[in-house]
């Protein structure tokens, strides 16, 4: 059954538009309060409980306000920590033994859009079957509860203290980061008064970028997704690494002495190397139908097992609890190690990356030195709503005309975007050349055919 509001990744979109406005994430409080928040084992009278936080969109205000109403109106008694990296909201749901986590963040993307997502009480992002669940529940009647059933609400005033400890506990206890001169670039989010902290009282010195948020600058040329501003602070202030962020801190991406950039494709190579050497791996590492295909090769190289998932990290997930594996991740940065946290998150990636560099005294350089990746060439096409790239004879003509010329030297990928209207199209070969050539080309067709559908 189709999703018709959940993409990959929650709810989001344009604020303003539907479904991101205020009537609607009333509803979708309501629904998610009635769905999610049904305990047979609650006392009589006893209220369910969810944790809301957000990053530093202005619009957060607006959302934050109507899914209090709509939790409230259902029963359901709500927490508010303010601004908070997601997985610190996955981290404090389990903690605190909530029913459900929400987030309000459009991670990556800039300020004029918003998103709404959920963790279950576990501190783990929702399967389809929930989504689904809730989905029919906003169609549905949403009469206000009596007087009495009516839920509170709390501001959490110690979130940012309390997941400021618990991302230094996943760090050893016999390391320390003292020596270490770090940039920390939190894209102007939601991590900006907690990532600092943790890696200045693990003993580096820090640098901090992108701290300075005012509701309308979040990931604005800076963050993970503009690592170059990264690249300039490393190098000026003579860093031995930098650590970017996004707007909502599950995404990590580092830069090394010299200024060389790492994804998360290579970061993800770098922890599953360390792991095997230390035992602490286990059989396999999950990536994305997105993972370059040179990590496939190096890994396989290893001895490690790996596998695709589809795009996003709670694909990954559920891979990784299908196959009982610890360590997973995409290039976009998002990393799960599932033996510290329930969730993808860039600040305890970057923690298990520094343990890693600091036990072997290597580089982020000398990590991935056996690591050759292939030449990713990656275009985005914009589409018309509804528009199936996939249903197109002359579409697969072409990239079936690529994959033949390319052979087992290349790959080609087309993935309809869970968060915008977009098509991705990704081409990967040996050749940089190679791939530029076969990525215009099918982007070429998918552009003609949706203009023409």
């Amino acid at each position: 059954m189709a999703r018709k509001y959940f993409g990959t990744d929650g709810v989001r979109g344009l604020v303003g538009d539907y479904p991101i406005t205020p009537d609607f994430a009333m509803k979708l409080g309501y629904a998610a309060g009635r769905v999610l928040a049904m305990d047979a084992g609650r006392k009589q009278g006893e209220h369910a409980a969810v944790l809301i936080g957000k990053d530093t969109r202005v619009s957060g205000y607006m959302l934050e306000a109507a899914l209090q109403a709509g939790f409230n109106a259902a029963g359901v008694d709500v927490y508010l920590t303010g601004p908070l990296p997601t997985p610190g909201i996955a981290y404090l749901t389990r903690a605190l033994r909530l029913s459900a986590g929400v987030v309000i963040s459009a991670s990556h993307n800039p300020y004029h859009d918003n998103g709404i997502k959920f963790f279950g009480a576990g501190g783990q992002k929702l399967d389809d079957a929930v989504e689904l669940a809730i989905e029919a529940a906003i169609d549905e009647a949403q009469p206000c509860v009596g007087p009495k059933q009516i839920g509170k609400s709390w501001r959490v005033s110690d979130a940012a203290g309390r997941y400021i400890e618990f991302c230094k506990s996943t760090f050893p206890n016999e390391l320390d980061l003292r020596g270490l001169k770090l940039v920390v670039d939190c894209a102007h989010g939601a991590t900006y008064q907690v990532a600092p902290h943790v890696f200045h009282e693990l003993g580096a010195e820090v640098i901090s970028i992108g701290v300075t948020p005012d509701g309308f600058n979040i990931n604005e040329e800076v963050g993970a997704t503009h690592p170059e501003t990264l690249r300039r602070a490393v190098l000026a202030e003579g860093a031995q690494f930098g650590i970017a962020l996004d707007g909502d801190g599950d995404r990590l991406i580092m830069v090394d002495a010299d200024g060389s950039i790492v994804d998360g494709d290579q970061l993800l190579y770098v922890l599953a190397a360390y792991r095997q050497q230390k035992g602490t791996l286990g059989a396999g590492v999950v990536g994305t139908l997105m993972t370059n295909l040179g990590v496939e090769n190096a890994l396989k190289g290893k001895g490690i097992g790996f596998e695709r998932a589809k795009v996003g990290d709670r694909y990954v997930l559920e891979k990784l609890q299908a196959n009982g594996w610890l360590v997973g991740g995409e290039g976009s940065g998002h990393l799960l190690c599932l033996d510290r946290h329930s969730t993808g998150d860039g600040i305890i990636s970057a923690l298990q990356v520094l343990q890693a560099l600091k036990e072997s005294g290597a580089t982020l350089a000398g990590f991935c030195r056996d690591l050759q990746l292939y030449a990713q060439v990656l275009k985005n096409v914009r589409i018309s709503k509804g528009f199936d790239c996939h249903a197109s004879a002359t579409i697969r003509t072409v990239v079936q005309e690529a994959e033949a010329a390319m052979g087992a030297s290349g790959r080609v990928l087309l993935r309809p975007s869970g968060t915008e209207p977009v098509v991705r199209v990704m081409v990967e070969h040996a050749e940089k050349e190679t791939a530029e050539f076969w990525a215009g080309k099918i982007a070429q067709k998918v552009a003609e055919e949706a203009a023409a559908d």
